[in-house]
């Protein structure tokens, strides 16, 4: 402690005697120009020196001194004195930053910085490297940054002293070429040795950066220089046939590149088969059931009606085939992608063996999914469990349902196993179910589930499974004390994880991000150029409509992406819960903003005022709108009601295009729709920040006018 102290306090002292004592005109091309012409080496010397004491302190200033060194000492001179002052400066910093803030940063945030910290060890030098020859972001910066990783000081020395060099030189030069101008005019200015210099000296990070990613893609590359076929036998092979795999494939065919499709289970992923269509399927089920339980709100008396669970689940099959043609091989065959059925091996960047035989691809897209999982609970496997893939083989219908998991998929399927008849009871260890929504949202959602009978447990951590005879039990624990669930069926439903079992991934060496997704860069590329990945088995955001998204980027980088990259845009992402009522969000929640302490306006609209949702029998729920302070801007949307799914469309284009609530308020609505919603929720924006003053002053008016 004493040590960082007086490291401290000797920065300090530092720079207050540098301002102090005139440091700053040592910062001057004037003050050295004077100097110069009588002691050309005491010259040199003090230039050196404050040079390095400049970066060392970080103090501004540096860029212009190297441009500065080239018009007073010349390319040669200039470039020997910056290059070195610059490396040891930049060493200084590093030092003064690792004395100072490491311990601190590693002690507070190790577990999130493990993998960097794995990472600088292994390529920090090559990393540090691109980082000092493409200069996107200030070397000061990456002087400081750097002292907190655990990269070796001469390796950080000798990595600076090489990687500034090209752009030192670059710099000298176009000083020199300036300090040459004998006289400040258009002609002395527009030489072509002048503009040449000021070209190169703007094209460099341009010149640089293509040569690193030919020298990465070498270095990535060598292990498999030798397996690289001369020809390919497609442009693009995707392996995984879900939402991300089927866009993908079917980009590729309509730019007419010939694709190879490999699906080592059902054509259509999760989503067809046991996700979003059997989910969305057993919920109409469900609804109708609960429907006619409250027939007689809507005035019809002695409604009523039986499950046939069996018949329930036989029209979720029945719709899976029905959209099942949208997904098959006969369609993308048609469309001219070939269709592989079986296990995907990859055998290097551009080979994949499927079915005993090898395909060559110029490039390779992952989308493989992801699967639900399953947490490593004592007894969970001796009890048994149903996950959201394994529901849809019920064909009873389970007497007492036990859900673990109070997110999406935990919640839709309770609320409709429970309209259909079961007992549920919804588990989880978050406060609230819904919790990456707003408290108010998953607060009517929670009173709904209430109302329809489901036992809500949250707060509860279940901590292990047990049988006794033919009784099967969970073990929960809250507020340190623990109870005991009895239940004929567990539905485990707390998360997705990746499903990254692909043969032949772990050889290629394919990295993870701490959610053990791939690792990929904005353009969707993995560590390989040429290998992409999209989807679940990316996230961010495991929605479908977002892995279709990716999927657009993934495609056409793949097989543009030498004329033309383009980055994959998050801004804009909407989703929704298919609960009643259904809970849609696109952009921030209020939760979010307060976390982000981003400032924030709060509009909110209640559709129990709306007409149709009172003649609906539907009036409860609300709008919410996030908008910048004293704006119409939108930063985010929460709409809880019924359709809500259907209603934040509005939003989500308005947000997309840069709309406010002015657009929408003087948007026409149909009468009388859930929509107008959307309509008033602006209204009331636009009623709170009415321009009261003027408004008096027509109120004067009128009365004048009267």
């Amino acid at each position: 402690m004493k040590k960082k102290l007086a490291i401290a306090c000797a920065v300090i002292l530092a720079l207050f005697a540098f301002y102090q004592f005139g440091g700053a005109e040592f910062l001057r091309p004037a003050t050295y120009r004077a100097l110069y012409t009588n002691e050309p080496v005491l010259t040199a010397a003090i230039f050196f020196g404050i040079y390095v004491l400049v970066t060392a302190l970080s103090i501004p200033g540096a860029a212009l001194m190297t441009l500065a060194a080239g018009a007073i000492f010349g390319l040669t001179t200039g470039t020997l004195l910056v290059s070195f002052a610059s490396s040891i400066g930049a060493t200084l910093a590093f030092l003064i930053a690792r004395s100072l803030l490491r311990d601190w940063v590693q002690a507070r945030f190790g577990s999130y910085l493990s993998g960097v910290n794995k990472g600088m060890e292994k390529d920090g030098g090559f990393y540090l490297f691109t980082l000092r020859l493409v200069p996107i972001f200030p070397f000061f910066v990456v002087n400081l940054v750097m002292g907190l990783t655990p990269i070796r000081t001469i390796t950080y020395y000798l990595v600076s002293q090489i990687g500034m060099l090209p752009a030192t030189i670059v710099y000298i030069n176009a000083g020199a070429q300036l300090g040459a101008v004998d006289e400040f005019s258009a002609k002395g200015i527009l030489k072509p040795e002048v503009i040449f210099a000021f070209a190169l000296l703007g094209l460099l990070p341009l010149i640089i950066k293509a040569v690193l990613g030919w020298t990465n893609r070498m270095r990535v590359y060598k292990p498999w220089k030798s397996m690289k076929p001369a020809q390919f036998d497609y442009n693009l092979a995707v392996i995984g046939a879900g939402s991300a795999g089927l866009v993908s494939a079917y980009i590729g065919a309509a730019v007419k590149s010939k694709v190879a499709l490999i699906e080592r289970d059902a054509m259509g992923g999760d989503c067809l088969n046991t996700g979003c269509v059997p989910s969305k399927a057993l919920i109409r089920s469900a609804k109708l059931s609960h429907d006619i339980d409250r027939a007689e709100s809507l005035g019809i008396k002695q409604a009523s009606g039986e499950v046939d669970f069996a018949a329930v689940m036989a029209r979720v099959q029945r719709v899976i085939a029905d959209i099942e043609p949208h997904d098959s091989v006969e369609r993308y065959s048609a469309l001219g992608v070939d269709c592989f059925s079986g296990e995907a091996e990859i055998v290097s960047p551009w080979e994949i063996k499927v079915n005993g035989a090898c395909i060559t691809t110029k490039n390779i897209i992952i989308a493989t999914g992801a699967e639900p999982f399953v947490p490593p609970i004592p007894g969970v496997e001796e009890s048994g469990y149903l996950t959201s893939e394994t529901i849809w083989q019920l064909k009873t219908l389970p007497k007492r349902l036990l859900v673990l998991g109070g997110g999406p998929i935990g919640s839709e399927l309770a609320q409709a196993f429970c309209r259909l008849g079961s007992e549920v009871t919804l588990v989880d260890m978050a406060p609230r179910v819904l919790p990456r929504e707003d408290e108010d949202a998953s607060a009517v959602v929670n009173e709904f589930f209430e109302r329809d009978g489901i036992n809500v447990l949250v707060g509860h951590k279940t901590t292990a499974f047990k049988r006794e005879g033919d009784r099967r039990l969970a073990v929960l624990e809250h507020a340190g004390g623990s109870l005991e669930v009895e239940f004929d069926e567990v539905l485990i439903a707390v998360g997705r994880k990746a499903r990254d079992d692909t043969p032949g991934m772990e050889m290629l060496g394919l990295e993870r991000t701490r959610g053990g997704t791939l690792l990929v860069d904005n353009y969707l590329r993995t560590k390989y150029p040429n290998v992409f990945a999209c989807g679940d088995i990316v996230g961010p955001y495991q929605f479908t409509h977002v892995a279709a998204h990716q999927a657009w980027y993934a495609a056409v980088n793949a097989l543009f992406g030498v004329a033309k990259k383009f980055k994959v845009d998050y801004r804009v992402i909407p989703w929704a819960t298919f609960t009643d009522p259904e809970v849609a969000r696109v952009g921030l929640s209020e939760t979010e903003a307060q976390e982000q302490d981003i400032a924030y306006e709060v509009t909110r609209f209640g559709i129990d005022d709306l007409d149709r949702a009172i003649a609906d029998e539907e009036a409860h729920g609300f709008v919410k709108v996030l908008t910048e302070p004293g704006k119409d801007r939108i930063l985010g949307v929460t709409i809880v009601s019924n359709d809500a799914g259907n209603l934040i469309a509005e939003y989500v284009t308005a947000m997309k295009y840069k709309l406010g609530l002015n657009k929408i308020l003087g948007t026409i609505h149909i009468y009388p729709t859930l929509t107008e919603a959307n309509k008033y929720a602006a209204g009331e924006w636009k009623r709170a920040h009415a321009p009261e003053g003027l408004l008096n002053w027509v109120g004067r008016f009128h009365a004048w006018r009267r």
